[in-house]
């Protein structure tokens, strides 16, 4: 795919962001590792500007980093140290989504005692992601926020960063982009079940009942459904 066509595909899901309420103003981030010619990933990534709103950027802005972090083209992110780690140790990486949803990260606000996603409790959430870890907080643009991701990659494709925001990534920029549709949806339904509850602790589907979703999960593969 060229890169004018790359460049228009991560402006586009910048507007469904915004349009959705995930991202406000300068919020979030977006990149694509190319694919070469011969199917093999570039050594270099595109990825959106630094302190500039998502739903009004313009295709020339968007910046080109080597994998290394060099700088090649424009100005870069101040997160991006996060998104090559993401492609430094998930090797099937070409997309990386990081957004701030609000119920997504309002569950890591709410219950910091949770290492994840409630997901025992819904069975849509079990096969479309599997787990949904919650990582530790780091400072925005720092390393530690990048390097807080090395324990859940590459078998977590949709994260939740404490206090912060998502990070989804994807074999495609559409699945990176629907990791986080879906990360969003499931928390907002584990949050109106949480409200309707009265509070606490959600009812969990038996246990036998997650195994066997847990292993129809495994027959369906990592990517996000």
């Amino acid at each position: 795919m060229k890169y004018s066509e790359l460049r228009q595909g991560i402006l586009d899901v910048c507007k469904r962001l915004h349009a959705q309420g995930w991202l406000a103003a300068c919020d979030g981030n977006i990149s694509v590792r190319p694919t070469l010619p011969d199917g093999s990933p570039a050594d270099e990534i595109l990825i959106t500007p630094t302190s500039r709103p998502k739903a009004f950027i313009r295709a020339e802005e968007i910046a080109i980093l080597g994998l290394d972090g060099s700088p090649r083209e424009g100005r870069a992110s101040s997160e991006s140290k996060m998104h090559l780690e993401v492609y430094q140790n998930a090797p099937l990486a070409r997309a990386v989504v990081h957004a701030h949803p609000p119920a997504s990260i309002a569950w890591t606000i709410a219950r910091p005692e949770l290492t994840e996603l409630p997901s025992r409790s819904c069975s849509e959430l079990i096969l479309a992601l599997g787990s949904v870890p919650f990582v530790a907080y780091a400072r925005p643009g720092t390393e530690e926020m990048g390097k807080n991701l090395r324990a859940y990659l590459p078998k977590a494709r949709a994260l939740v960063l404490r206090n912060h925001g998502t990070i989804t990534w994807g074999e495609t920029l559409d699945e990176a982009y629907f990791g986080t549709e879906r990360l969003e949806h499931s928390a907002r339904l584990l949050k109106y079940a949480t409200e309707i509850s009265g509070g606490g602790k959600l009812p969990e589907l038996p246990e036998a009942e997650v195994r066997e979703l847990v292993k129809l999960r495994a027959q369906l593969g990592d990517k996000i459904l």
